[in-house]
This record gives structure tokens, sequence and C-alpha cells, in this order.
């Protein structure tokens, strides 16, 4: 019998620059192997800030995907750079929702799906599902990733009343609650003590084994010794979960006490989407001879540069102790020494810890980062940093990740739930 879902997500081909679509993505290509027919619906690329053809080929074949009706409120609406904030609630792309109902519904008649699947960080994306789930009775999985709100996020008070009735209204109605990490379950069901404990499940992140592979053939076959030593952080840098400025400022202490040169020390933040911001650090602290932003690159030589990097870097504040970066998976994969700033009890840390990660210390700790990075450095440089294994970093695959899917999908079908 062939099992079909709908799978709701803003983010897919040809979006670019966004670890996000990797998780819808690599779901519509594994779960057909578990007898699940994917059906996509996404938004019409016009949504999207920046689009690439890279990752296109990526999309299974007989896969249906239907772009619906969207806009991008900040670019498509606004008059000299402003615009009705009622026209961005609970985001940008809620004017997706018009086109994505109707869409939907067309889909659901033409094709018959078993159940709806829908994925944040877009908040729009479960409003769409709220409103087919409630048009025409299809169990919905919630695809939550992290928490949706926490104290002070999103900081516009309206925009947070608007995250909290979707979130709210998300976990009533839904036939089960997706989330990335055992502690945003936690803070849900702290948060929420009358929604059933069983209506959670875990589905941490991944990486794809085949995207490391094709990324392996466009490499050398090891880093480059002779160069100065390289730290790569790879993708977001949100000013508030990830601020770098502990770090630096031990970068320019180290700098000016001659522990650290341009020479013999290089960092490389990848497509970061805050550079405005960040290149005003770097000049505060005049370290940009050693720290340099650069743009963003197809995702196989995003992943290369990961393989070839002499260590790679993870922010994560301890404001988002509950999260764990999803480019982390992909960091234990390129089997890279790895330096880590933030909580040390944290889920990222508590992750890392486990894979036999040890250089951690918190993103707020001047001192105990400007120690933790020439140990580290010394460390890589000898060989004696800690790796993950190979055995370790497998069992966080996509296609392992796809087979839970695809056990929560058949559960719910199942009235298992």
């Amino acid at each position: 019998m062939v099992k079909r879902v709908l799978m709701i997500a803003f983010h897919y081909p040809p979006l670019r620059g966004s670890s996000g679509l990797q998780r819808t993505l690599k779901f519509s290509r594994y779960i057909k192997s578990h007898d699940w027919e994917p059906m996509v619906l996404t938004a019409h690329p016009r949504a999207y800030a920046s689009t690439s053809n890279d990752q296109m080929a990526e999309i299974p074949d007989g896969v249906h995907v239907s772009r619906a009706f969207a806009m991008d409120t900040a670019r498509h609406l606004s008059f000299k750079g402003r615009y009705l904030g009622l026209l961005a609630l609970p985001d940008r792309w809620v004017s997706w929702w018009l086109g994505a109902v109707p869409s939907a519904l067309k889909m659901v008649r033409a094709r018959r799906p078993d159940v709806i699947w829908s994925t944040y960080p877009i908040a729009t994306a479960h409003l769409i599902a709220l409103s087919v789930h409630r048009l025409t009775g299809l169990p919905w999985i919630a695809d939550m990733r992290d928490p949706m709100t926490d104290e002070g996020y999103p900081a516009n008070p309206l925009t947070r009343r608007a995250y909290q009735w979707i979130e709210k209204k998300t976990l009533q109605h839904c036939t089960k609650a997706v989330c990335t990490t055992p502690g945003t379950i936690a803070m849900y069901q702290r948060r929420f003590p009358e929604i059933p404990a069983s209506r959670f499940a875990l589905i941490e992140n991944g990486y794809d084994e085949e995207n490391f592979q094709n990324a392996q053939a466009i490499t050398n076959t090891s880093p480059d010794s002779k160069g100065p030593f390289s730290l790569v952080h790879s993708g977001v840098i949100y000013p508030s979960e990830r601020d770098p400025t502990q770090f630096f400022q031990a970068i320019d202490i180290l700098r000016r006490e001659g522990k650290l040169s341009a020479e013999t020390f290089r960092v490389v933040l990848r497509a970061t989407g805050h550079d405005e911001y960040l290149g005003r650090l770097i000049a505060q602290y005049e370290i940009g001879d050693i720290v340099k932003l650069e743009p963003p690159v197809p995702y196989k030589e995003a992943l290369a540069e990961m393989l070839m990097a002499d260590g790679l870097l993870i922010l994560q504040a301890s404001n988002c102790n509950h999260q764990i970066p999803a480019k982390l998976y992909e960091y234990l994969r390129a089997r890279r020494p790895i330096l880590a700033l933030t909580d040390p009890v944290g889920d990222t840390a508590h992750t890392l810890r486990t894979a036999g990660i040890r250089a951690i210390a918190p993103l707020d700790a001047r001192d105990a980062i400007m120690q933790c990075l020439l140990d580290f450095i010394g460390s890589a440089k000898d060989n004696s940093a800690s790796i993950p294994s190979l055995e370790s970093a497998m069992a966080h695959s996509r296609e392992a990740r796809s087979r839970e899917l695809a056990a929560i999908l058949d559960a719910v079908i199942a009235g298992k739930s």
C-alpha cells in the first residue's frame, strides 16, 4: 500500500544559504526507501532572499513539489525600507499562507496524503498546517525543531504573542510534536503540562553521507600544514544567540601578547548572515588581519571547506542551552578538531562530550576562551586533539533520522501515536 505524506516547508531548494533546508530535503529523499511517498508544499522562489541551483538535483525524481504564492514583506511590500508590521505577523512570509492553503487542499484532493508534516523555523508553516489539518481532519506531525518562543524571544512583543498563539495551537492540535533536542522537549513539557508526554518525539538533526562523499572528491588529501592554522565557522552567526564578542576580545588580547598572529592563525566566518554587525566588531578590536568574513558558497564547497579546516568552531550562547546547531552534526562527520564556545551544561556541550570532544568554553567568558583556544590550537597541531570516531558520527546520518521519521509516520496512521 502506498503511504503519502504532505510536507509543508519554507526551506527547500533553490533556497541558498540555510542549513534548515537540509532536514526537509533529506527527509523527502530518504523516506521513500521506507515505503513513504513525499509531496512537498513550499514557497515560490521569489520569497527567498537568495537562491542557487546547486541542490536542485537532490530533489528526488517523482517527488511532487508545489511552490505556492509567497512574498517577503520586507522586500516586496515595503516603502523606503519601511513596512506595516501587521503584514509581517507571525513573520515576513505570512503571505505564503494565502497561497499555500488552497494549494494544499488541491494536493489533498488530487494525491490523498495520509498525514501532514510541517516544519519550523518559519512560523507560517505551522499556521498553514493548522489550517489544513482543521479543514481536512488529516493527522498532523509538527516538526517543532527548536522552541518557537523563549524569554525575550522574539524580541518584538507583538511578534512574540503571535508566535505564542501558533505554538500553543500547534501543540494542542498536532498528533505528534517532534523536537531536535531533549532539552526542548523538557522545556515544552514544563511550559504545557496539560499536553501528554506521549505527544512529543525526538528526531535530532544530522548530516548526509552522500554529500560528504561528493565534497571529499573536490578536496586535497589533507589540510595544508604550511599555511596559518585555519579555524572555520560555517553558517549564520546570530548577534544574540551566537555573539562572538568575547571570542574577538580573546583574539585581540592574544594577538597583542604575541601569542597569535595573522601569519600563524586565521579565522574564517563563512556565510554569517550578519556581516555588517560582525564587521563592526572586527574593526573595533582591530583583528581584521586574522578574522575574515567570507560569502556563501555552494553546499558541496562548504562541506569541502569543513573537511580541509584545521579546526571547526561552534558558537552557542547559554540562552540556547536546549538547542543544538544543525551544523554540529556536519562538524562531527567532517572529523576535524572542534572548538565549542558554549555553555558546558547545555545540550550542545552534552552532544559534543558524548562524541569525545573536550575543547569547550563558555561563549561569554573571555579568559576561559583565551586558554581554551591556545590549548586547542596546540593539541590540533600535535595531533592530540579529540576527533569523533566515524562510528559515532555515522549514528547521526540523515538516513538514520529518516528511519525515525518513517516510524513516527507509521505509528500515527496506525493510531498508535
